[in-house]
């Protein structure tokens, strides 16, 4: 039997509701608040014991803000910005990248779209974020990204007018976006992202010791909106606590504070030592936003050296060097494209490589050089050349086994897997524990189907893209292994421990699973030894599109062979299921689902790769 799935992608569409099964009603009953008030009070009850004390007290304190109105009196008498906000005249660039920089600046719109269906003049606290569609989109043209490109053109080009464009660009966004109202102030952490894009742009022309007073301006705006909410952020454990004390550390240097900048330092420090392990795992195991965390501590750390202000407190460069050695493995050398884990929104802050949010080299690279004391794949980068990073003499490597908090890994020639998974002390962001990724060469042969969006234009694509189902593993009985307690928070997550070669997982309806991989040459072993009342089970691998041809033991194609053996019966087939090529985007895939029943008790699959990698 042989099905073809290469037409599906090759047209490029984005594909809506209905064009997919719905996903079951329970995950849908709880994602958006509809399921029974005991069913919904149990589930929150469950994650609240799972996230501990320090992130529920610290939402507890965020609500008792909320309730009585601090966030807002914080906010209030907020003036217009006045006044320019960028010098005149830019100092002369670097060499290298000049065709690239004003190719990029002749691709940005005329002007943007600064809120598209969003209501600009509701109070940003208490805005309701989902209503009118994806905020996404909205926020990142907001995060002001254009600033530091446009300051890029002006120094290569002085004559071709890009400081007026980015100084009509800056009264445009503020005329646009009135202190403290609609989307763009509604969250703590955009801000932040803006304040380190100006801020950078103000040092990419040698105007961050006096900025304009327009600049300073939009700064203490964004440091007020930043300190609003300081609790939410710490609450989240995740990249928001990260990204709002650089942002805050950058506001106070440019401003002249150098008291706050250093308490905010104090703030980033401690923040970064309990979120990233010693290993250089992050609390949220996604490749994109480890490179959205290096990047915001490589902005932060380059403006420190800038302005002579002593070093972070430890453990921060350390873990951030350790964070770059972990995504550096996890990258593929020839492209920079990364393994889809966990929930990715395409994030590239500070992106002066102009390398897109596919490739994660140039912030690699930098934090490498700025934390590492050592390069990585791009010797040549034209980013750290805008900062003046020198190229040192130790590099990177790609060690053939390691482990670090949520993930282990496997490295033969240009081949790697990545599996999901150790104990859990943040929460899960998707399904995926014990999911494996297969990379060869540039392909991911072995895929998760990655995020979607973070509000769909359908319910379904929760279940399609973040639901077991959608990740390399074995399915109890049809049932999710953690259901959902909110839009982005999922409860009775399972117990996890590591084993030799691998990991075990025993879930909260006490079945079990051990995965252990072995690599051969070209050649990868996947054991799962399976245990628990479960009376049925599916294993899947979502594979790439492409031609296959099932067969009773497995299925083959051009990227690979799989032959599946079990000690009990099983059957094999292809399915249609979906995939997320980029955020926003959804997209029919092919994925082999292996069913079998108790007492099946073990399921070996071997993965064959072409003679030489893709």
């Amino acid at each position: 039997m042989e099905a073809s799935f290469t037409t599906w992608v090759s047209v490029n569409t984005v594909f809506t509701s209905h064009q997919a099964p719905q996903p079951p009603k329970p995950l849908l009953a709880v994602a958006f608040g509809t399921a029974d008030a005991p069913n919904r009070l149990a589930l929150a009850a469950d994650a609240a014991w799972r996230l501990g004390p320090r992130p529920i007290a610290q939402w507890l304190r965020h609500r008792a803000g909320l309730a009585l109105g601090l966030p807002q009196r914080g906010l209030r008498g907020a003036k217009a910005v006045t006044g320019t906000f960028l010098p005149t005249v830019a100092p002369p660039a670097p060499p290298g990248g000049d065709a690239a920089v004003l190719r990029a600046v002749a691709a940005l719109p005329e002007r943007f779209d600064w809120h598209e269906s969003f209501d600009p003049a509701s109070p940003a606290i208490g805005f309701d974020l989902f209503r009118a569609g994806d905020v996404r989109p909205v926020w990142e043209a907001s995060r002001l990204a254009a600033l530091p490109l446009l300051a890029q053109a002006a120094r290569i080009d002085p004559a071709g007018g890009h400081l007026a464009r980015a100084e009509a660009l800056l009264a445009d966004w503020c005329a646009a976006n009135p202190p403290f109202r609609g989307p763009n102030w509604a969250c703590g952490q955009e801000a932040a992202f803006r304040a380190l894009h100006l801020v950078l742009t103000l040092a990419l022309l040698d105007a961050d010791h006096a900025p304009p007073p327009g600049a300073c301006g939009l700064l203490m705006l964004c440091a007020r909106r930043i300190a609003a909410t300081p609790h939410y952020a710490a609450a989240q454990d995740n990249n928001h606590a990260i990204s709002e004390p650089a942002g805050a550390f950058a506001c106070a240097l440019v401003l002249g504070d150098r008291a706050a900048a250093a308490r905010h330092g104090r703030v980033l420090a401690a923040r970064v030592a309990r979120l990233v392990a010693p290993d250089g795992g992050f609390a949220q195991v996604s490749p994109g936003y480890a490179r959205l965390l290096l990047d915001t501590l490589s902005v932060v750390e380059w403006l420190r050296t800038r302005h002579g202000l002593p070093a972070f407190p430890a453990p921060l460069a350390a873990r951030a060097s350790a964070c770059a050695r972990w995504l550096h493995r996890l990258t593929e050398p020839n492209t920079g494209t990364t393994p889809r884990i966990g929930v990715e929104d395409g994030s590239a802050l500070a992106d002066l490589s102009l390398a897109g949010p596919q490739d994660a080299r140039p912030s690699v690279e930098r934090a490498a050089r700025l934390f590492a004391g050592a390069g990585a794949d791009l010797p040549g980068d034209a980013g750290c050349a805008w900062l003046g990073l020198s190229l040192p003499t130790l590099r990177l490597d790609r060690p053939a086994r390691w482990q670090a908090a949520g993930s282990m890994g496997w490295a033969s020639g240009r081949a790697m897997a990545v599996l999901r998974g150790g104990r859990l002390r943040f929460r899960p962001s998707q399904a995926d524990l014990l999911h494996l990724t297969l990379r060869d060469g540039g392909v991911e042969v072995l895929r998760d189907a990655g995020t979607g969006a973070y509000n769909p234009p359908s319910p379904w694509w929760w279940a399609a893209l973040s639901g077991a189902s959608a990740h390399n593993g074995a399915v109890f009985d049809a049932a999710e292994p953690m259901p959902r307690a909110g839009r982005f928070l999922l409860a009775r997550w399972p117990s996890m421990v590591s084993v030799a070669g691998g990991l075990a997982l025993r879930d909260q309806r006490g079945n079990r699973q051990t995965r252990k991989v072995a690599v051969e040459g070209r050649v990868w072993t996947v054991i799962d030894d399976l245990g628990g009342p479960f009376r049925a089970v599916a294993l899947h691998w979502r594979l790439p599109v492409g031609n296959w041809a099932l067969r009773p033991d497995g299925v083959s194609g051009e990227a690979l062979r799989i032959d599946i053996t079990a000690d009990a019966p099983v059957t094999l087939r292809l399915a249609q299921g979906w995939e997320s090529p980029c955020y926003g985007q959804i997209a029919p895939a092919p994925l082999l689902v292996v069913e079998g029943s108790a007492p099946l008790t073990r399921i070996a699959t071997r993965v064959t790769l072409p003679a030489r990698a893709a």
